[in-house]
């Protein structure tokens, strides 16, 4: 599925300052955005950052488990609550809907980043690859999967997608067409090339602990409960186009599933 932008209506005007503000609104958020994006990279990967999953203090086990699962609870509620229609809709009543998806990139980012300040470590090692071939293979197929991540919000437009197109249009005076169901490059392939990234960056581990192990499995059960959520809102939106689509193409594994 892709969102195409094409010059659309033009839409009734409001001030220039409104715009400009709206439209600086818009690029703050991505900047905020690919800030966290850059920053999640280092802090699942181990790299560069100054705090990563194994980083930090350790503590009371239990008070770990408690707060790590909380804030990912935090980003899941977050994630997942303000990408449903009925919020898009409310959100509508009360603001530009030019700002609803920079909005929902800016609370998802500062989510994030309110997980990587507060993450307690959990260093007890569930496994460590000890041959140094395979350890690099690991750490490649990390990159290899932020890669697929990141090329993928290209094919179903990356602008679009965290919130630029819209405050673009919104500032010229424009609203963005419709979304429209395509399914260029990966997309033909899987349904879900985005999410397929996450799995691979977030499992490609040369050592693992108990901490990391807690992040990926938790935010792989949220990835497969948000392929149904998001699955669910693509049926209602393209009928049976979807259906079809789905019937074809896997999740997530070409030929399996």
């Amino acid at each position: 599925m892709s969102i195409i932008l094409q010059n659309g209506p033009v839409q009734a005007q409001t001030s220039l300052a409104a715009r400009g503000l709206v439209l600086a609104y818009g690029v703050l958020a991505y900047l905020v955005f690919f800030g966290t994006f850059l920053y999640a990279v280092g802090f699942i990967s181990q790299l560069i950052v100054p705090k990563t999953l194994d980083s930090g203090v350790t503590g009371s086990l239990a008070r770990a488990f408690v707060v790590n699962l909380a804030l990912m609870s935090l980003f899941a509620v977050q994630h997942s609550g303000m990408a449903r229609q009925g919020f898009k809709k409310l959100f509508a009543r009360f603001a530009s809907p030019a700002l609803e998806r920079s909005t929902y990139v800016l609370l998802a980012s500062l989510t994030l980043i309110l997980l990587f300040w507060q993450w307690q470590p959990i260093t007890a090692v569930v496994w460590n690859v000890e041959t140094p071939v395979l350890a690099y293979a690991a750490i490649a197929g990390g990159f290899i999967g932020w890669l697929i991540v990141l090329y993928s919000t290209f094919l179903i437009s990356h602008f679009e997608l965290f919130g630029l197109t819209q405050v673009v249009t919104h500032f010229v005076g424009r609203v963005v067409e419709p979304m429209k169901f395509k399914t260029p490059g990966l997309y033909g392939l899987i349904r879900h090339p985005i999410y397929l990234g996450f799995i691979v960056a977030f499992w490609s581990a040369p050592t693992m602990t108990l901490g990391h192990l807690l992040f990926a499995a938790v935010t792989t059960a949220y990835i497969f409960v948000g392929i149904w959520l998001e699955e669910r809102d693509l049926v209602a939106m393209f009928g049976d186009q979807y259906r079809l689509y789905r019937q074809k193409v896997a999740m997530l594994i070409p030929g399996l599933f």
